[in-house]
């Protein structure tokens, strides 16, 4: 249930008249926007009567929520969500509500000087995060599966030297203790509904970047964003990759209209992995042209200083020139679409 406050009422009432909620058990999530405070109501809402709530002087309009998610539902939240990541002194970076984030690196980390290499020209480039994989999931048990512990000592050390907040992806429960110092964590497709570790996630206090599932729904991935929500973490970044179709031409198939949809039912920040989505580099401009055009609020890309070399995922990797090409071009678009680029420093 959704209970809008009219403009102008005290606060104090306000924070009494939710607190009468609590007492019945149900929790209350405040939403104050520039315009509006909104509570919304979880839990067992049935019994409260919303011709009553209407006729309270502070109510303006009450809003019955058909929807699982609640925490994640733009009814819940009319604003967009601005996720904020402190990671150094060289500022905070920022994703969604107007402002446009780049997150790029390899798909994996394989050396010292590999990652330190492509650290620095993307952000030379002006990309604002440095992502990449220390535990990596591989369809196949032989191929490469990532550096883990080491991989992420490199990564810290690869902030360190550039002042880029590191992007990196969690595998498993077992594995949180090592995040301490990583700024993102990202939850892989294969693990959308590993419910086990969202529900940890959500009480880790940094944010997540939630890929959505190759063959997950819309309401599937907000449910998932539902699961860290409902732990107290507010700070979650929905990122299309791509879903699987029948189509074998490319390794999956952007769902460019899941941006659209996503920002219409929910007020979190979308991210689009256009790497992944093609598993072609030929590919990735043009769909990020289409990701920006669409109103997403970022994108994650993939960057390797030699991808014919590449440990994983060479062929949907860009070099650095084509990075900084990449940059260039996308710079002119975002501006287009009224938004803020938010580079790196």
């Amino acid at each position: 249930m959704i209970i809008v406050i009219k403009q102008g009422s005290p606060a104090e009432e306000v924070r009494q008249f939710a607190k009468t909620f609590e007492e019945k058990g149900v929790q209350v999530h405040f939403s104050e926007g520039a315009t509006q405070t909104v509570l919304g109501l979880v839990g067992d809402a049935a019994g409260i009567d919303a011709e009553a709530l209407v006729a309270n002087h502070l109510v303006e309009k009450v809003v019955r929520v058909q929807e699982p998610y609640k925490r994640a539902n733009r009814k819940f939240h009319p604003d967009d969500t601005c996720v904020r990541v402190s990671a150094s002194t060289y500022g905070e970076r920022r994703v969604g509500a107007g402002h446009f984030s780049v997150i790029a690196g390899p798909c994996s980390v394989e050396s010292h000087e590999q990652i330190l290499d492509i650290a620095e020209s993307v952000k030379k480039s002006g990309a604002g995060f440095l992502r990449g994989g220390a535990f990596k999931p591989r369809t196949s048990p032989y191929s490469f599966q990532g550096l883990g512990a080491n991989g992420l000592e490199l990564l810290l050390e690869a902030k360190k030297q550039t002042g880029l907040p590191i992007v990196t992806e969690i595998m498993d429960l077992s594995q949180l203790y090592l995040f301490g110092d990583v700024d993102v964590i990202q939850v892989g497709a294969r693990n959308m509904q590993n419910f086990t570790l969202l529900k940890e996630l959500g009480r880790c206090g940094k944010p997540i970047l939630l890929k959505r599932g190759l063959s997950a729904t819309v309401s599937e991935l907000l449910m998932s964003a539902e699961y860290v929500m409902a732990g107290g973490n507010e700070d979650v970044i929905l990122c299309e990759r791509g879903i699987r179709t029948f189509e074998t031409y490319t390794r999956n198939t952007l769902d460019i209209s899941a941006i659209s949809a996503l920002q219409r039912q929910s007020h979190l920040p979308v991210v689009v992995d256009p790497s992944h989505a093609a598993g072609l580099s030929w590919m990735v401009e043009s769909l990020s042209k289409a990701a920006v055009a669409a109103g997403a609020d970022g994108l994650i890309v993939e960057v390797h200083n030699n991808p014919e070399k590449a440990l994983s995922d060479g062929e949907q990797s860009l070099t650095p020139s084509a990075f900084a090409g990449l940059m260039q071009t996308l710079k002119k678009y975002v501006e287009l679409e009224g938004k803020s680029f938010a580079c790196g420093k």
